[in-house]
């Protein structure tokens, strides 16, 4: 089985910082790409930044420039890095990433449970 488990959300004063991080473990061959998605309430689920095994990267024009995503292979896991925080930020921020299981032939996308991040003006 595998899983992923986010931490670093919280409270924020708008202006501020906060770092996510996603682990994911499990019966774990590789993991191709990874991403931070996030939901505000009333809203759909949209992609904040997504990151290539290899290191190329993609945002959303909304946090482009605030935003830094990266990872670490060898822990198999995912960083969102994010500065100069907004109210506008506020969600529940989903790890996502694309994994090939031991037994498997073909990677399959694998979610968080989700982590609240909510900024105050």
């Amino acid at each position: 089985q595998v899983q992923l488990v986010e931490s670093g959300g919280g409270l924020v004063q708008a202006g501020g910082s906060l770092r996510l991080s996603c682990a994911a473990s499990g019966s774990i061959i590789s993991i191709n790409a990874m991403g931070w998605y996030r939901q505000a309430p009333g809203k759909q689920r949209e992609l904040v930044a997504g990151i290539r095994r290899g290191g190329s990267t993609n945002y959303a024009d909304s946090v482009k420039g605030r935003f830094t995503i990266s990872r670490d292979n060898a822990k198999n896991t995912v960083y969102l890095q994010m500065n100069s925080l907004k109210p506008e930020d506020t969600a529940v921020y989903y790890c996502n990433a694309d994994i090939l299981r031991r037994g498997s032939y073909y990677s399959v996308g694998y979610w968080g449970q989700g982590i609240q991040v909510t900024v105050s003006s």
